[in-house]
């Protein structure tokens, strides 16, 4: 049996100091210390001007909001109440699906467990399951976007500013985003996280609060990275702050961590159904989820990452190791093309048409 690598050490106040990008600067804020009263309008404005001038800002289509009843394509219109409890508590969950060639991809799949979260968050949906999947259809055929994203929260509503979410309407958010990911599935790098990972009920759902997810993104940054692999508290490999991650072992089985104490990715979930042809040809002699030590998932032949966004990416170095002969390993480029052919055409029950 493989010998456990010891938890690293959790990041704390001395070893994560404010990043180098914020600036503090005291002139900068005498510069800005005559704050004007703005109208409605003037808001608006400035808020169209700021879209426009921003470079490099992700492009949104559409938005629904229960808060208006309706859909805008108006990007300064695209906003939420301060006093929604999802803003100032974090009291939200959300959930994302592909738009591929004009289909939804996995889309109830993805809503299923968007309630499941919702479930668990103590939140009352606006509408029933069928009231939401028309609504968020509709969003993405306002939109006519073809290739991107739809994203879709519910919050424990506006009302106030109080903990308690008592006296407030649950609400329904959705947005539309245009195509952004990269041509390629190039090999990565990651690190072994030093952020602490959620608990597990937190880790099974997808909710707002992200801090955790976003350090973790920033931290392998910082490193040349990726993304950083988080660790459970036994010290075995978990997740990834938004992705779940496999390997490929000496002994050709696709290995993966269970599911119990972290996020069960509905694209990994396609994966695992997908994979079953390749042990079928041979490329995989079986699939098993279990406990994966990093000294095990390092010497793994071909270890990738999971999630809607990258599909299959193969990681070629973790941390300051090689994986396997640092190149696209075969399995993760086959499970990538299978994914792609599935999106395309695959059965119904994983692509929705949109009525443009």
């Amino acid at each position: 049996m493989a010998s456990l690598s010891p938890p690293p050490k959790p990041i704390s106040e001395d070893s994560n100091p404010p990043p180098k990008s914020i600036n503090y600067s005291l002139d900068r804020c005498a510069q800005i210390s005559d704050v004007p009263l703005l109208s409605c309008l003037e808001a608006i404005e400035r808020l169209k001007t700021i879209r426009k001038n921003q470079e490099g800002m992700q492009q949104v289509l559409a938005m629904y909001s229960s808060i208006f009843g309706g859909i805008v394509t108006e990007p300064a219109a695209m906003v939420i109440p301060m006093d929604d409890h999802m803003v100032h508590v974090g009291h939200g969950v959300f959930d994302t699906a592909t738009i591929a060639d004009g289909y939804l991809y996995e889309f109830d799949q993805h809503l299923d467990r968007f309630l499941r979260s919702a479930c668990v968050a103590k939140i009352i949906p606006p509408f029933d399951r069928e009231g939401i999947r028309k609504i968020l259809i509709q969003t993405v055929s306002a939109s006519k976007c073809r290739k991107g994203s739809l994203r879709y929260w519910l919050s424990a509503g506006t009302g106030n500013f109080h903990l308690s979410p008592s006296g407030c309407q649950p609400a329904l958010y959705a947005i539309v985003l245009k195509d952004q990911s990269p041509s390629h599935q190039k090999g990565v790098k990651v690190i072994t996280s030093l952020v602490p990972i959620k608990p597990p009920l937190f880790a099974s759902i997808k909710s707002v609060n992200y801090l955790p997810n976003v350090l973790s993104k920033m931290e392998a940054e910082e490193n040349g990275g990726l993304a950083a692999i988080w660790l459970d508290n036994d010290g075995f490999v978990a997740e990834g702050p938004h992705m779940n991650v496999a390997f490929v072992t000496k002994q050709k089985e696709l290995l993966m961590p269970r599911f119990d104490k972290i996020l069960s990715g509905c694209t990994v979930t396609r994966v695992l159904a997908l994979a079953e042809e390749l042990v079928r040809d041979g490329m995989l002699r079986g699939i098993r989820l279990g406990n994966v030590s990093v000294d095990e998932g390092k010497r793994a032949d071909e270890m990738m990452l999971f999630s809607s966004s990258l599909l299959v990416r193969p990681v070629l170095h973790w941390d300051n190791q090689i994986i396997g002969d640092g190149k696209e390993g075969p399995v993760a480029m086959a499970l990538l093309n299978l994914m792609q052919e599935d999106m395309k055409s695959g059965p119904p029950s994983v692509r929705v048409p949109v009525p443009y």
